[in-house]
């Protein structure tokens, strides 16, 4: 929510702790009709918020817009907050080299793996923090090989006056339909556009609503083509849109989710004290509340919490 904003957001998710409510995650939700119309609204999603990482799709567009002639694998790698697997680290380095690139071109901060799992073998291997293990560096591999192609300083490429973040923010104002009113900057260094919660369903809704061969439709296809290089093989961006078909589905730090179905039906939320563990079964609430069923929809829900080694609570969606 905005600095503003005085007043408390609605419980969302409940932490229940042997069977005593141990803890509440408070936000805000909305979630949009085929039509475009606003369906149902939790808490203030006309607020702006930093949707982080949720504005990856939007700022891939931008790179397309700009010039740069990616798909596939590589196009859903410029949208992603990847895990830090091998298959994305080996694909961010052959796209700095097709580039001319170097690591040492990325100004992404050194980071270790952003799956847990991934970050435990990588330090048992001996790794260090490095710009190419920061979930951002194929987003980021992308800016830098679009400066170069438009003849664009690269050192200056996370400057938000610089042309491609003025695409960028383009993009983001055309895709959610409305004014960006504060510009910050994202973990990864980029610049970062704030957009309300409903500009931010719009814009994917946009995105997966788009007309073939435009650059927000080729994103979204990538993505969807292409999910585990746009997450990970554990994370539920990537169970969500290989097992729903035309899903297109991106989280962000601090909590936020969004996610548009082929049908134009879209949803967008933030937990407000950043809490990940909370955005699994929200998500899946929703999904539900919008007729989406499955094995997938239960285990993104799935946050158990464990006392001991043993199983004795969970975090609850309540709205």
């Amino acid at each position: 929510m905005s600095s503003s904003t005085t007043a408390i957001s609605p419980v969302l998710a409940e932490v229940i702790r042997s069977g005593f409510v141990e803890g509440h995650h408070r936000g805000s939700l909305v979630v949009l009709a085929a039509d475009g119309s606003v369906d149902t609204a939790v808490g203030d999603p006309s607020a702006p918020v930093f949707p982080r990482s949720s504005n990856k799709p939007m700022q891939a567009a931008a790179v397309l817009r700009a010039g740069l002639d990616l798909s596939g694998q590589r196009l859903a790698l410029a949208s992603a907050s990847h895990s830090g697997e091998r298959f994305h680290l080996d694909l961010v380095r052959k796209m700095l080299a097709e580039a001319g690139l170097a690591e040492t071109d990325l100004q992404t901060p050194p980071d270790l793996p952003l799956d847990p799992v991934e970050a435990e073998a990588y330090l048992a291997a001996g790794g260090v923090r490095e710009r190419i293990t920061m979930n951002c560096s194929g987003k980021h591999a992308a800016m830098l090989a679009v400066c170069d192609l438009n003849g664009w300083d690269r050192q200056s490429y996370l400057d938000p006056s610089h042309p491609l973040q003025q695409l960028v923010l383009t993009v983001v104002e055309e895709a959610s339909g409305e004014s960006v009113p504060v510009v910050g900057t994202d973990g990864c260094g980029a610049p970062l556009m704030a957009i309300s919660l409903t500009g931010l369903a719009r814009a994917f809704r946009h995105f997966v609503l788009a007309e073939s061969g435009t650059a927000e439709r080729r994103v979204a296809d990538a993505m969807r083509a292409h999910p585990e290089y746009v997450a990970g093989t554990r994370r539920p961006d990537t169970w969500l849109m290989r097992e729903v078909p035309g899903a297109l589905s991106k989280m962000g730090a601090e909590a936020v989710q969004a996610v548009a179905l082929p049908d134009g039906r879209a949803l967008a939320f933030k937990i407000d004290d950043g809490a990940a563990r909370a955005l699994g079964p929200v998500l899946a609430r929703v999904l539900r509340q919008l007729g989406v069923e499955g094995p997938v929809v239960d285990r993104i829900g799935f946050a158990p919490l464990l006392g001991g080694a043993a199983e004795v609570g969970e975090i609850r969606a309540v709205f």
